[in-house]
C-alpha cells in the first residue's frame, strides 16, 4: 500500500471503483505522463447514482458538496496513487437549478477531497459551471487532468 493510499485510510476515505471495461468511452485516458479524467459522477460501485436532483430544487448545497466527494478511483489506471505527480485542471458541472448560482461551492467538495487526500498535489486550476441537466439527474459531473509519475 502506497502512502497515499494509506494517508486515505487514516482519513476514512474509500474512493468508488468501477469497472468500465468494453465500453466506447472509458472513464480516463493515460495518454503519456497525462491521465484525462471524463465525466465522473456520484455513484456507486455498481453505476448507480448515490445522489440525484438539481441543486437549489431537489437537492441543496450541502448535499451536492458530498456529492463531489463521491468519485471513482484513478487507481485501476495509473496503479499506486503514490504516481500522481499533481492535478492540473478539473471542470465541474452543476445540474442547477435556475435560482442556483453557487456552483464553485459545490465543486469545492471534489477540490477539498483532492487536498484532503493528495495535499499540495491535490492542488488544481478549476471551472465550475452550472448545467441544465447532467446524466440520471445527477447534481455534479467532474473531468480532471493529471500529470503522473513514471
Amino acid at each position: 500500500m502506497g502512502v497515499t493510499e494509506q494517508r486515505m485510510e487514516q482519513l476514512g476515505i474509500t474512493l468508488q471503483q468501477t469497472d468500465w471495461r468494453g465500453k466506447g468511452a472509458v472513464e480516463a485516458v493515460l495518454a503519456g505522463d497525462m491521465l484525462y479524467i471524463s465525466a465522473h459522477y456520484p455513484v456507486d460501485e455498481n453505476g448507480t447514482p448515490v445522489y440525484v436532483g438539481r441543486v437549489g430544487a431537489e437537492i441543496d448545497e450541502a448535499a451536492a458538496y458530498q456529492a463531489a466527494r463521491l468519485l471513482r478511483t484513478i487507481q485501476a489506471y495509473i496503479g499506486s496513487l503514490d504516481r500522481v505527480d499533481y492535478f492540473v485542471k478539473a471542470l465541474g458541472l452543476v445540474n442547477s437549478a435556475g435560482d442556483f448560482y453557487n456552483m464553485p461551492a459545490v465543486m469545492n467538495g471534489y477540490s477539498d477531497l483532492m487536498v484532503e487526500i493528495f495535499g499540495h498535489r491535490g492542488q488544481h486550476a478549476r471551472a465550475a459551471m452550472g448545467a441544465y441537466v447532467l446524466p440520471g439527474n445527477m447534481p455534479v459531473s467532474v473531468d480532471a487532468i493529471v500529470k503522473i509519475r513514471r
